[in-house]
């Protein structure tokens, strides 16, 4: 069985409001539509790719293909051609409805754009390439298969998680509206005298799907059992007739899913054979559906994982090729990263660089590796990420995040012991306790909540306490009233990226960091500097992680950054010589 892939579809669980993607688009049948529900399994589903949201089909199409595949480069608005194409694939059936979905594709626009690349930002050495709707959405698929792959293989964690609209939020009042209609619907048809089965039996057809998703091909009396037991044609001609007993479908639905499903869902399936009402049944059984479904589909990811890893480099770098060659300038971000990189680097040490060959193998590595260190001092708001590790952003802003708060804990401990002196040196848990103290109060610096100049007030004076307490407990005289302003001074000014002791421990921690992307199984893990001993378990764990990051993603693009990084260094050669 294979997925959907782009042949997926975008719609309204359960409802007949829908909008189809498929390799060559059509018009779609209604005029509003919807993402809701959105899974990604790699053996049948679909994929989350947006805020669920009202909006008209052509604006879909529009997200659809800037989340899945422009996330490399769009531009910031829709180009006229673009526009005329939406509008032919709106058509009349739209008009009704635009003024309903105004403002909401208006809000959508305003999230994609926070999310896309400005054009001050885009280098302009490779105009914008007009392709078709076709090659964008092979792209997409290539990308999204791409990404997924990669995810799977860096990620040991991974697993697919149901989508869950925010409390309170649009998408999840229209949900409960529109859930609600086809549930009352149902129902009312099922009450009517003679009943009305249509709703039901449609029902039944997504749950056969469902359940012959979960079998494999050869599985043939088990499909054939399915078959025959829910063959649509014949329970037509059964409710027609009015003998149709639709609580004999839903035990045979039921006892199917007790064999199919995981052991940590039999206690949904045991629930199920309690429910004697029929909507309630059916409302239940699909809620069980979309779990076995998760479940499904973490199976697969997990049984993936093995083959993935033997074939993950060789696959990421051949999709990467077939997405370059659709797209040429899908570098460009990736050859400025690199040569910022280069030119602050010879910048700074111009004359000891100049009497190596700029091309050597050495300098090369020492260049990509900086490079790699740059992206965990990244400003994310003004600078667009590297193509490259575009699908790492998340780990690499995670660690940049982290090792913010470690560069603060460690500027703070180094002033509070070298006021202290040694009457502090040496005495047992005091450090972790100081330590413990400032991660919890700068828990929360990277909300916007966070108040930098009351939380190292806070800091200074939880610290003098504890210095002051611990003194006493160890006989020594407690700090005095001047002693303690000036090292609450000096904590306060800590806050300030330019405090040179701040600086001085980022400087560390990057020489520290950088000797593990040079570490090598004959040589010797990077010493410690001095001044980090109290945040060292935490800066090897970022050094471990950052290093199979890099690795990883230098055996995948290797060609790519060799020919950008000869490019850049070789004129300099030529022009030293």
């Amino acid at each position: 069985m294979q997925r959907p892939g782009v042949n997926s579809f975008i719609r309204i669980r359960r409802s007949e409001l829908c909008i189809g993607f498929t390799e060559t688009p059509k018009k779609p049948a209604v005029g509003l539509a919807r993402l809701d529900y959105f899974y990604y399994y790699p053996t049948s589903g679909s994929v989350p790719i947006a805020e669920s949201c009202l909006f008209s089909p052509s604006f879909v199409s529009q997200i659809f293909l800037q989340v899945v595949a422009g996330l490399w480069r769009m531009p910031k608005e829709p180009s006229e051609s673009s526009s005329e194409a939406s509008k032919k694939m709106d058509g009349k059936g739209s008009e009704d409805s635009e003024g309903q979905t105004e403002a909401s594709e208006e809000m959508l626009r305003k999230r994609i754009r926070t999310n896309t690349p400005s054009p001050h930002r885009t280098p302009q050495s490779s105009p914008p390439k007009v392709v078709s709707m076709e090659e964008l959405m092979e792209t997409a698929k290539g990308v999204t298969n791409m990404a997924l792959a990669h995810e799977i293989v860096v990620n040991g964690g991974f697993q697919v998680k149901a989508p869950e609209p925010a409390e309170g939020s649009l998408e999840k009042r229209v949900k409960e509206i529109m859930h609600k209609a086809f549930w009352d619907s149902l129902e009312a048809q099922l009450n009517d005298d003679p009943p009305v089965y249509d709703h039901a039996i449609k029902l039944v057809g997504e749950i056969k799907e469902t359940l012959l998703l979960f079998l494999m091909p050869g599985q043939a009396r088990l499909i054939g059992q399915i078959e025959e037991a829910l063959d649509l044609s014949l329970i037509q001609q059964q409710a027609e007739n009015g003998a149709l007993d639709i609580g004999k479908v839903a035990q045979f639905i039921i006892n199917t899913m007790g064999a199919f499903c995981a052991p940590c869902r039999d206690e949904d399936v045991r629930k199920l054979r309690d429910i004697t009402a029929i909507v309630p049944l059916f409302k239940a059984i699909f809620a069980v559906l979309d779990k076995m479904k998760i479940d499904m589909a973490n199976f697969a990811v997990s049984s993936l994982r093995p083959h993935l890893l033997q074939q993950s480099v060789e696959y990421e770098r051949t999709k990467f090729q077939e997405f370059l060659d659709k797209q040429p300038n899908a570098l460009d971000f990736t050859q400025k990263w690199l040569q910022d990189t280069a030119d602050s680097m010879l910048g700074e040490s111009e004359g000891g660089a100049a009497g190596a060959s700029s091309s050597s193998p050495q300098l090369l590595l020492s260049v990509h590796n900086q490079a790699y260190l740059r992206l965990l001092n990244w400003d994310h708001g003004m600078d667009s990420f590297p193509e490259t590790v575009l699908m790492d952003r998340g780990r690499f802003l995670e660690m940049q995040l982290e090792l913010e708060q470690l560069a603060l804990v460690a500027s703070v401990l180094l002033i509070v012991y070298n006021s202290a002196g040694e009457a502090i040196s040496g005495l047992p848990g005091l450090m972790d306790r100081l330590k413990s103290t400032i991660k919890i109060l700068l828990a929360e610096m990277h909300t916007p909540s966070f108040r930098v100049d009351e939380t190292f007030a806070a800091i200074g004076e939880k610290l003098c306490l504890e210095l002051g307490e611990c003194l006493s407990q160890h006989g020594f005289s407690p700090f005095h009233t001047d002693r303690q302003s000036a090292l609450k001074g000096q904590i306060a000014a800590v806050k300030s990226q330019d405090n040179p002791i701040r600086k001085l421990i980022d400087s560390r921690i990057q020489a520290y960091l950088i000797g593990f992307l040079e570490f090598s199984p004959h040589r010797s893990p990077p010493p410690l500097p001095g001044g980090l001993a109290p945040i060292s378990k935490e800066l090897e764990e970022v050094g471990v992680r950052l290093s199979r990051l890099v690795n990883f993603n230098k055996l995948v693009y290797s060609p790519f950054y060799h020919k950008i990084l000869q490019d850049i260094l070789e004129p300099r050669e030529a022009a030293d010589t």
